[in-house]
């Protein structure tokens, strides 16, 4: 147990005394991991609130697809991204692979069926008697549209942060197409695999414990946001 003490220390001291390669380190990884996410919902949120909101023919189907995402083993995204990106793949000249934007496409991948699941299951909830009720009342369709998204933030909320848990979470696709390259596409989830492979477990803790910081800072921060109702 003496090396979960040190861990702690490890990571108040990291923080403490600015170590450079740490912020970098810090840097990349909210870089990588919050455009990624910003991607997903710009992406997944309307995919998502179609649907959810509206009956057609194979919805369930496209559903249980997205459903069946859910469960994707980032490595195997991790895999397929390689492939297409690889030399002489089918991207191959976009030159991507073993840089941060390759982190981020691989990171939009995973957190994109969060998205779009969480924000169907907000928009499946409204029911008919809402929009009867809104219609009555008189609104116009800005009305309406602003009456209905007050009414599913909270389910946005959670797909947002679903979708960032899913990201910053994430290593084996990253590695696959980041190559976890110091001072280049090392991320704290890929350094924490590092240090642990090299048995330095004082640091790898203290990195794990930075990495729960900055998940429970942003998450705060979304949640604070919507109890202020934006």
């Amino acid at each position: 147990m003496e090396f979960i003490w040190e861990g702690i220390k490890e990571s108040i001291r990291l923080i403490l005394t600015g170590d450079p390669e740490l912020y970098q380190i810090l840097h990349l990884t909210l870089n990588v991991s919050l455009t990624a996410t910003l991607l997903a919902a710009i992406v997944g949120l309307p995919i998502g609130a179609f649907l959810g909101g509206k009956k057609f023919w194979g919805q369930k189907i496209i559903l249980g697809i997205f459903n069946t995402l859910l469960g994707l083993p980032p490595v195997v995204v991790g895999l397929w991204l390689t492939m297409f990106l690889w030399r002489s793949g089918p991207l191959g000249n976009l030159n991507l692979l073993y840089t941060p934007k390759a982190m981020i496409l691989a990171q939009f991948c995973i957190a994109l069926p969060e998205v779009i699941v969480f924000t169907a299951v907000a928009f499946s909830q409204i029911s008919e008697n809402f929009f009867r009720q809104v219609k009555a009342l008189g609104a116009n369709r800005y009305q309406q549209l602003y009456l209905l998204l007050k009414e599913v933030r909270l389910g946005l909320l959670a797909a947002v942060i679903a979708g960032f848990g899913a990201a910053i979470s994430e290593v084996g696709a990253s590695i696959m197409v980041g190559g976890n390259i110091y001072q280049e596409t090392r991320v704290l989830t890929t350094s924490i695999l590092l240090e642990v492979g090299r048995g330095n477990f004082g640091l790898a803790i203290g990195l794990s414990i930075i990495l729960m910081l900055i998940s429970f800072i942003v998450v705060g921060i979304l949640t604070y946001w919507q109890r202020k109702g934006y």
